[in-house]
């Protein structure tokens, strides 16, 4: 009696504890080792610091088929991406990838802060859509922070750039 009592001790610790060391693993398979969960986070933060918001590929196709009032900002190298494939309506606007806390106008092509708010236009609370290529890329991150700067009060990012764009089938805009 007394080995059996000692063998339900045993299997009731194995399937009590069994639960917590599998949620080790459990976090360092979804946490640490997930790269949309670290991603996720990315864009988080970005748009705290930068104040802007997001917009989904869904909602930016239907604000572009209902010809919504907007700016659309590719930050992409012009001879390298925009001039090859981008949002139909957007204007290109050079963003570096790292962040951009200071305005370096050899990071944007040479173009000043003033160049930026004239594409943009002078009404402040148009809305204004950023985009780069994908989701990791943090160009876009650069135009949308730069534009709530200005004082521009509708912008979004769209992480997910050109790629999702053309993934979803999309028209293309090209020169």
């Amino acid at each position: 009696m007394r080995n059996l009592n000692r063998l339900i001790l045993a299997l009731a610790l194995v399937v009590l504890l069994a639960p917590a060391a599998r949620a080790g693993n459990m976090f360092e398979e979804e946490v640490l080792n997930d790269k949309y969960a670290v991603l996720g986070a990315n864009l988080a933060m970005q748009a705290i610091a930068g104040g802007y918001k997001y917009v989904d590929l869904l909602t930016l196709k239907k604000w572009i088929d209902d010809k919504k009032d907007m700016v659309i900002v590719d930050t992409m190298p012009f001879e390298d991406s925009y001039k090859k494939a981008h949002i139909p309506g957007a204007k290109q606007f050079l963003f570096p990838i790292p962040d951009m806390a200071a305005w370096d106008a050899k990071e944007t092509g040479g173009k000043s802060q003033a160049d930026y708010e004239a594409l943009l236009g002078a009404d402040k609370n148009k809305t204004i859509v950023v985009y780069c290529g994908f989701v990791k890329c943090t160009r876009s991150h650069n135009g949308a922070l730069w534009a709530k700067k200005l004082g521009y009060a509708n912008v979004y990012r769209f992480p997910g750039g050109i790629y999702a764009w053309k993934g979803a089938g999309y028209p293309e805009g090209k020169l």
